[in-house]
């Protein structure tokens, strides 16, 4: 397993939530309404660059359309590691929220 920031964290929780098309507002948009906290662009796109150079999150090019003055968007979707990641995650918060040390 490989460790995750909690940006990158929140960033693939978030691609693993919503369905349909998701692009980096749409994420910043839902990740502040999850967080009750402001997120900059940047602050959703570079966790994306980091997910995808680590292969849990790819992205390709959707289509073009008129409300973007003919540009395109770059859409994300989570890997079957990805997935991965996020299931040993949510295991390794379990063991230790019932860890009890013996001090």
């Amino acid at each position: 397993m490989k460790f995750l920031s909690r940006s990158e964290e929140l960033v693939l929780m978030m691609i693993s939530k919503v369905e349909g098309d998701v692009y980096g507002v749409l994420l910043k948009e839902h990740l502040e309404k999850v967080t009750g906290k402001y997120w900059s662009i940047g602050s959703v796109y570079v966790p994306l660059d980091r997910l995808e150079s680590k292969g849990f999150v790819k992205s390709y090019t959707g289509e073009a359309s008129s409300k973007r003055g003919g540009r395109s968007k770059r859409l994300y979707e989570i890997t079957d590691e990805g997935r991965q990641q996020l299931t040993e995650a949510q295991s390794l918060y379990e063991k230790m929220a019932s860890y009890q040390p013996l001090v």
